[in-house]
């Protein structure tokens, strides 16, 4: 796995010969889920299932995501996989407040290692609304995104672009609170990859880093959108050539100004290219 994961392949818990798949198939992370692709009556075999892969250290990093915070469930998936060997992640669903985060991390530290990386999933306006407060509720908190499916309905919103408002707010808060982009949420439609490579070209503008995936035919396809092309290998490269030779603010051969703003992305989009 590169150091910047752009994939990240969702799979149901309660079928391990589909999490078995899911963990050679290329993707960058794999996200075995316990909450919206299991059944009420699977969640019990899906959650020793999970425990029971999780005990070994697995081939590429595996994050759970567990059961809505506000019941039993959630509680027995954590005590479950939380401190097993093959977890490298939780992913916490409808997050809206920082004191989840706190109590989920106090609740699953452990003397030697702390608590397991945490990544929060904000699915609701009112997770919105807190979106930069939960991003730096807690130092176990590596990450956030969106749930778009459940976002829309509570929002009622139909039209894609009236998710974007969201999207940008999410992205600003993971940055200011020193975060990773967010991945995009998942494209639902597993025919559709001209739709899914359209909608990653606009993710990719607003500012996300990589996607979520329900299908590993998917993957492909969101590893060619968020990564950089040639021209933009050239032009990144171009830039920090010129920067290495001369300091200070300066412009390149056809004109575009330089500075230290414009040499620092031009560094990230080399280090992308390189899976740094």
């Amino acid at each position: 796995m590169t150091a910047t994961p752009l994939t990240w392949l969702y799979v149901p818990g309660d079928r391990p010969q589909v999490v078995a798949k899911a963990l050679v198939s290329g993707a960058d992370v794999v996200v075995v889920d316990l909450e919206d692709a299991v059944a009420p009556d699977r969640k019990e075999y899906a959650r020793a299932a999970t425990a029971e892969l999780l005990r070994e250290p697995q081939p590429v990093p595996v994050h759970v995501r567990v059961n809505a915070l506000d019941g039993p469930p959630a509680q027995a998936d954590l005590r479950a996989v939380a401190g097993l060997p093959g977890v490298s992640g939780l992913r916490l669903p409808k997050v809206t407040s920082p004191e989840q985060i706190v109590g989920i991390a106090e609740r699953t530290a452990y003397v030697d290692a702390g608590a397991p990386p945490l990544h929060a999933l904000l699915e609701t306006a009112l997770g919105i609304e807190h979106a930069y407060a939960i991003a730096r509720a807690h130092p176990a908190l590596r990450g956030i995104s969106l749930g778009e499916a459940d976002l829309r309905a509570d929002l009622g919103v139909r039209g894609d672009a009236g998710l974007d408002w969201c999207r940008a707010r999410v992205i600003v808060a993971a940055r200011a609170a020193g975060l990773p982009p967010p991945p995009q949420s998942v494209h639902p439609d597993i025919r559709d990859l001209d739709g899914l490579a359209a909608t990653c070209a606009h993710g990719r503008a607003l500012g996300f880093l990589g996607r979520a995936a329900i299908h590993p035919r998917q993957l492909p396809v969101i590893e060619h959108a968020y990564r950089p092309t040639h021209e933009e290998l050239e032009r990144a490269e171009a830039v920090v050539k010129a920067a290495a030779t001369e300091q200070g603010a300066q412009a390149l051969p056809d004109g575009t100004f330089i500075d230290a703003a414009v040499v620092a992305a031009a560094q990230r989009t080399l280090s992308l290219a390189n899976g740094r």
